[in-house]
C-alpha cells in the first residue's frame, strides 16, 4: 500500500470512529511528532557567534584549509 492510499485509509477511521479517546491520542502523536528547529535550542551567544562567522564568509573573511593547517603546525 503507497503513502496516500494509508493516509485515505486513515482520514476514512478518522471520519468513521466516534471515540474521542482515540482521536485525542491521534491528536497526542501528531502534535509531539512536530520537529523543532535546532536554531531555537541554542543558547544566544551561540546564535551570536554562529551569524558572525556567517558575516566572515560572506565578506570574504576566510582562509584556505591548508593555509590554516599550516599556520597551526608551526
Amino acid at each position: 500500500m503507497n503513502i496516500e492510499a494509508q493516509k485515505l485509509q486513515l482520514v476514512q477511521m478518522i471520519l468513521e470512529t466516534n471515540n474521542p479517546a482515540v482521536l485525542e491520542s491521534l491528536k497526542r502523536v501528531f502534535l509531539s511528532n512536530k520537529s523543532t528547529d535546532f536554531w531555537d535550542n541554542l543558547s544566544h551567544e551561540l546564535k551570536m557567534e554562529i551569524n558572525q562567522g556567517i558575516r566572515e564568509i560572506e565578506n570574504g573573511e576566510t582562509l584556505d584549509y591548508d593555509d590554516f593547517m599550516n599556520g597551526i603546525r608551526k
